[in-house]
């Protein structure tokens, strides 16, 4: 089960693994958002329980994977245990849909999350309307009829292209990162080290602030008075009642499913460095427990994290005012200032301005550097959380590329051991995805076909018990197969509410996947191609 890893360097030690782990997982969501899953399912407890159950899942995987990585401690990662389990085909359609949506949509919505919170310091350079260099008008509609549906959904929709300075910065963030990483895993690893400590600090600067410094009382009292009363009581859960004639118990279901997207998407990413497994001392043994330490700490800190933010800021804030205060915050930025100042506990977490929750927070806090700070914290965060993902995709197209089913091109390592003509394809593909549409979009994506893979990887583990019983396996998951059944189901079962409640976006997921196969089928007739040429030359 070895194979040469072409000069791939162990570089990586345990606390560099798991701060790659830490930094990949650790972006803007956590910082955003709360305020749009406590607007879809009402009160601070059901909040709560949403995050804990996103831990929950997100811990198993990392068992699971953990026995995986010290079973297989090879470059490639989840692309290397689905193609030894179900074979080349599945292999394949994972690293087709990383390639195309998981991995580098990711780097590019969290790129622009990036330029977001820099326009909160520079309008001119974010994402905002006063940072627009172009527009266009388009008109496109394309739209999708699902049988239990009475009106279409639109599979893609845009009435308008727009290039913004922002998105030219997070351009610029993909650039550096990616000439950083072409330096070899070293560059890599000390960058990513440096911002996931960065970011820690600050995530746990928001953390005290909120349970000590900003702590209300009586928002305390509020929110668990009426911590469970909203459940059924929300506009996004009336709107799953008309879409799907579903009881109001059914339509909460799918609409909470839906409202995990955000934090699952928040606590993603984990998975990422089994793609660098060859370039880790002692993989066997430190793979697994960087996945474990990783997937805890951050856990522990969201759970914190959302813990503050209640201790500050009511669940459901007033939507009158919300509307009140968007309706004035008109002309130039200091008058924008002044309509919202001392206005964050009244909006609360559900009508957060700009859906920056982290910042209202410390504008509790901080009425002056509050929001100074936080969106120096939060940049801070994406540029590490861009590297850390820059740096472990690019493992995963070599591998294919290795097995003749990517650009061939890209199987090449540079001097530094790094490789760079995977690295380049990646941040090409990323810049593109970054004008192609909005963070929310892209991260709908996303989750939908990662909760897909990390199904069928979990199903690896077990069909691997029973077809490789002679991989050494130095972690065991617990309570097999238990567990890894449990992770399954909850992967499944999120991903059927998705595709009711939220199909416009993850129908799409599901038909790049599906688009894998004819690609799939033209990698293996041009590698047939080849091998048969090659056989002929000699």
């Amino acid at each position: 089960m070895t194979e040469p890893q072409h000069h791939f360097q162990q570089r990586l030690g345990l606390f560099s693994a798991t701060m790659l782990v830490t930094g990949t997982m650790v972006g803007s969501g956590i910082f955003i958002v709360s305020a749009e899953m406590s607007r879809d399912v009402g009160g601070a407890g059901w909040l709560l329980l949403l995050w804990i159950l996103t831990g929950v899942i997100t811990i198993l995987g990392g068992l699971c994977y953990a026995e995986l990585a010290g079973a297989m401690p090879r470059v490639g990662g989840q692309y290397v245990y689905l193609k030894e389990a179900f074979g080349p085909l599945c292999g394949f359609l994972y690293g087709w849909s990383a390639f195309t949506v998981i991995q580098c949509g990711s780097i590019a919505a969290v790129a622009v999350a990036f330029a977001k919170f820099l326009g909160v310091l520079v309008p001119g350079l974010g994402t905002g309307p006063e940072a627009t260099i172009f527009e266009m008008p388009l008109h496109i509609s394309i739209p999708l009829q699902l049988p239990w549906m009475p009106e279409a959904v639109p599979l893609f929709e845009r009435d308008i292209f727009t290039i913004s300075m922002g998105q030219v910065v997070a351009t610029g963030v993909i650039v550096m990162l990616t000439v950083v990483n072409c330096l070899g895993v070293a560059a890599g690893a000390w960058v990513q080290n440096l911002f996931t400590v960065a970011k820690l600090l600050a995530l746990g600067l928001v953390i005290v602030v909120g349970l000590t410094v900003a702590l209300d009382p009586d928002v305390i009292r509020r929110n668990w008075a009426t911590a469970f009363d909203r459940a059924l009581d929300t506009d996004r859960i009336r709107q799953a009642e008309t879409l799907t004639g579903l009881a109001p118990s059914l339509a909460f279901f799918l609409v909470a499913a839906g409202a995990m997207v955000g934090s699952l998407f928040s606590a993603d990413a984990w998975a990422n460095l089994t793609f660098t497994s060859g370039e880790v001392r002692d993989p066997h043994r430190t793979v697994p427990r960087s996945l474990v330490l990783g997937t805890c700490l951050v856990i522990a800190l969201y759970l914190l994290c959302n813990m503050a933010y209640l201790a500050v800021l009511p669940a459901n804030g007033d939507a009158e005012l919300a509307k009140q205060l968007a309706g004035q915050a008109k002309g130039d930025r200091a008058h924008v200032e002044a309509v919202y100042a001392g206005s964050a506990a009244q909006l609360g977490i559900s009508n957060a301005r700009d859906e920056r929750v982290g910042t209202a927070v410390m504008e509790v806090a901080s009425p002056r550097w509050g929001r100074t700070l936080m969106a120096l914290a939060v940049m801070v965060s994406t540029f590490g959380c861009v590297n850390g993902m820059i740096l472990m995709s690019a493992r995963l197209m070599w591998a294919m590329a290795h097995d003749k089913l990517f650009y061939r091109g890209a199987r090449h390592l540079n001097r530094r051991g790094a490789p760079q003509v995977a690295l380049i394809l990646q941040a090409i593909w990323s810049i593109l995805l970054l004008f192609s549409g909005t963070y929310s979009e892209l991260l709908d994506y996303v989750i939908f076909a990662s909760l897909l893979f990390y199904a069928l990887t979990v199903a690896s583990l077990i069909r691997l018990r029973f077809t490789k019983p002679e991989l050494p396996r130095p972690f065991r998951v617990p309570f097999y197969p238990f567990l890894p059944i449990v992770y399954a189901m909850l992967c499944i079962s999120l991903m059927l509410a998705l595709l009711i409640v939220r199909p416009g976006f993850t129908w799409p997921g599901l038909l790049i996947v599906a688009l894998g196969i004819p690609v799939y089928g033209m990698f293996r007739l041009m590698g047939g191609r080849d091998e048969a040429q090659a056989r002929a030359g000699s």
